[in-house]
């Protein structure tokens, strides 16, 4: 997606939502964009929070200023409405479920991007493998869209659950190829230098399993060219080099809910946060 001629500001990305409608709100007071200024999400915007409908009507309503990928709890939601998966103790996706115009909303959830690239920055929720770049992570997020956006899209959506493979192979065929692309955006924190993708930790960067680093330190990775913007991480919290920004800092879990405005030189990178003492997910 392209932007307009009038729109003159860099985009301002949040970190995964969850469902927090009240800290964005509140996040997006304090930030204060332009009405020009595109907002950017990555990922997540809905579950364990207890706003999750009005987060996904706030989005729907900003019409094209809103660039949000998909995460691995929008997903989720496709595949608990899809009869694939049950809902999980916690889920706040029963008010979507149940809207009178819940087929709309799914079908709005469906036909995000699940990679987006603008401005030299490339937006996935999770992580990119570091085999990949900007051209192939592009090519493969197009593929995945496609199918997703299918008449197929049950079918192709039920294929994507698995931890294998774990290692990414020009030649795979679906779905094992969607299922490896999919775990990639999605799932993606920890990998080998050959990328092969571990899903055991969620924890901080001393929790890398044996032979593994964050995606994004292995050497040489292919989109190191490009600034990555990516969620997921809660455990990571918030991370910001010139060429990664890591936005997941724990919204959901009582800690805080960040906007970074995106601009093109990292010096002139701003971050808002709020706190989010509300927003803990309480699982009894």
């Amino acid at each position: 997606m392209l932007l307009s001629p009038a729109h003159h500001s860099p985009p301002l990305a949040f970190g995964d939502i969850q469902g927090c409608h009240d800290a964005y709100q509140r996040l997006l007071a304090k930030a204060a964009p332009s009405d020009d200024t595109p907002l950017w999400f990555a990922g997540d915007i809905i579950n364990r929070g207890s706003g999750s409908l009005a987060m996904l009507r706030d989005l729907i309503a900003l019409g094209d200023r809103a660039v949000a990928v998909l995460g691995n709890h929008d997903l989720h939601l496709l595949s608990v409405s899809a009869g694939i998966r049950r809902a999980k103790k916690g889920d706040t996706i029963d008010e979507i479920l149940s809207a009178p115009d819940a087929a709309d909303l799914l079908h709005w959830v469906r036909h995000r991007p699940i990679a987006h690239f603008e401005h030299n920055m490339l937006m996935v929720h999770a992580g990119v493998l570091p085999q990949w770049d900007v051209t192939t992570t592009l090519e493969l997020a197009d593929e995945f869209q496609r199918a997703l956006r299918a008449r197929s899209w049950k079918e192709t959506l039920a294929s994507l659950y698995g931890n294998e493979p774990n290692r990414w192979k020009p030649k795979l065929k679906a779905p094992e190829r969607l299922r490896v692309v999919c775990n990639a955006f999605t799932r993606l924190r920890f990998c080998t230098v050959e990328g092969e993708m571990d899903f055991t930790s969620s924890g901080t960067l001393d929790s890398a399993p044996p032979g593994c680093m964050p995606w994004f330190d292995v050497p040489s990775r292919g989109t190191s060219d490009v600034t990555v913007v990516f969620g997921h991480w809660a455990a990571l919290g918030l991370i910001i080099r010139d060429n990664v920004i890591g936005l997941d800092s724990g919204c959901v879990w009582g800690e805080e809910l960040t906007a970074v405005r995106l601009a093109s030189a990292p010096a002139d990178r701003t971050v808002t946060q709020v706190d989010c003492p509300n927003c803990r997910v309480k699982l009894d």
